[in-house]
């Protein structure tokens, strides 16, 4: 009988389906009600939130008188990264990605305005890190314009609404030199929802004279001027040793894998090594930042790539187990993602630790007497906050 009904039912609806839209015989249209399909988890389209991003790109004058400025980009990083590391937007942490250009230096292509890409848009920090050392400044011609301009056509700009994108140049020459308008650079800077910040390195009013003030007025950032040839202030806490040794044991989680994770890997322990050699203190605060929600690894380290939803299926290949260490080479993959797994947690125990010494650090020297720096990462970071105010961002 239930099927009989059944029948009866599927028979009726589509008498009337085949009715919709023709008219009966006594001239009526008759109306029909569409059936809607039930909604399931199939039909219904997943939605996937993209991460906040904030980008920097960081433009430096590398001519001669351009060491100072190159120092504290070396050595203040890490100080920018580690305040970073408290964005968010939208209870989502933001994603932090740097790109780095060199302009000004005689070694540069001339017919490329002296203008050089040195990395692209990357969340590498230990790469953003390696190529700042790597700058060797030299005598040249400085042109904002252009370097303003192939920054904005070159790299890869985020779309999103609450996305903070920013360009920081430094230099301390002429804003107006070279055959590209700054103006017109800017106002592409405009179009793209990028602000655009100047840091001249010398007197303010002479800044202003030179057009950097301008500059920035356009681009709907700030101007500011900072000492580049002062020296990175640090204070020393009884706690650096601590953190530092955990920074050892923090490196001993990660786990190479893939045909450049070995090469990867030799640069994190390089840049140890590099920044301990500025200042202990100064690889301090890298510590802190190897333990902020900003250092990732995930093309070269099993423990994050596995733990990355976009490296899904492509970490436990055939060849880039044959990279992996000889003590978990030849285990199953199950064993080789519970071993992953393992280290997982055992980086997590060793971050918080530097965290809880970082808060202790942090009481000591608030009990110093310091004046306040004027140094690279102090002027970006001010500038960074107040323009995260119009994207709703909120910084703990």
């Amino acid at each position: 009988m239930k099927n009989l009904k059944t029948i009866a039912f599927t028979l009726s609806v589509t008498a009337l389906m085949a009715c919709k839209g023709t008219t009966a015989d006594n001239g009526l249209e008759i109306a029909t009600n569409r059936i809607e399909a039930p909604q399931t988890a199939a039909n219904i389209a997943t939605v996937v939130e993209e991460p906040v991003t904030i980008q920097i790109a960081l433009l430096l004058d590398t001519s001669n008188s351009m060491d100072g400025l190159i120092d504290q980009a070396k050595t203040q990083l890490w100080d920018v990264v580690n305040k970073m590391s408290g964005a968010h937007c939208n209870e989502q942490q933001a994603l932090l990605e740097i790109a780095l250009y060199e302009y000004g230096n005689s070694r540069l292509n001339s017919e490329e305005g002296f203008v050089r890409q040195v990395l692209s848009f990357s969340t590498d920090l230990d790469l953003i890190s390696k190529e700042l050392f790597s700058l060797r400044t030299n005598g040249g011609e400085e042109y904002c314009g252009t370097v303003i301009g192939a920054s904005l056509k070159q790299l890869e700009w985020k779309k999103g609404k609450n996305d903070l994108k920013m360009i920081f140049i430094a230099g301390n020459e002429g804003f107006n030199q070279g055959a590209v308008p700054f103006s017109s650079s800017i106002a592409q800077a405009i179009e793209k929802d990028v602000v655009v910040n100047t840091i001249f390195c010398g007197d303010w009013n002479t800044g202003a004279q030179l057009k950097w003030k301008e500059g920035a007025t356009l681009g709907k950032g700030q101007y500011m001027n900072l000492d580049h040839n002062q020296k990175s202030a640090y204070v020393a806490t009884p706690y650096d040793d601590q953190i530092l040794n955990y920074n050892h044991l923090l490196n001993d989680t990660y786990i190479a894998f893939g045909r450049q994770g070995y090469e990867n890997k030799a640069v994190q322990m390089l840049m140890d090594e590099a920044v301990q050699e500025v200042s202990a203190q100064a690889n301090v605060k890298r510590t802190l930042a190897k333990s902020s929600a900003n250092y990732r690894n995930s093309s070269w380290d099993l423990v994050d790539a596995l733990d990355d939803e976009d490296m899904k299926g492509k970490v436990l290949t055939e060849d880039n187990i044959k990279t992996l260490p000889d003590s978990i080479r030849t285990k199953s993959k199950k064993d080789i993602t519970a071993f992953a797994k393992a280290k997982k947690q055992e980086r997590i125990s060793i971050q918080n630790k530097i965290k809880e010494l970082n808060q202790k650090r942090d009481q000591y020297i608030a009990t110093q007497a310091l004046t306040e720096t004027n140094g690279l990462e102090s002027a970006m970071f001010k500038a960074i906050k107040k323009q995260s105010v119009s994207k709703n961002y909120k910084w703990e």
